[in-house]
């Protein structure tokens, strides 16, 4: 049986996580910024998509 409470618990976890985890990005397209490195088609988002992920 599915925990009544889940949904809220989860909504009040997500408000009390820190401000970093909340506004850390999903995925490469909501970086803000050095799009030469991730936009479409650029050196860090091709390695990543051909699953060799670098240390920079």
């Amino acid at each position: 049986m599915d925990d009544l409470f889940a949904a809220h618990r989860s909504e009040v976890k997500s408000k009390v996580a820190p401000l970093a985890s909340r506004m850390r990005p999903a995925s490469l397209d909501e970086v803000v910024g050095q799009p030469h490195l991730v936009g479409p088609g650029a050196a860090f988002r091709r390695l990543l998509e051909a699953g060799r992920p670098i240390s920079m």
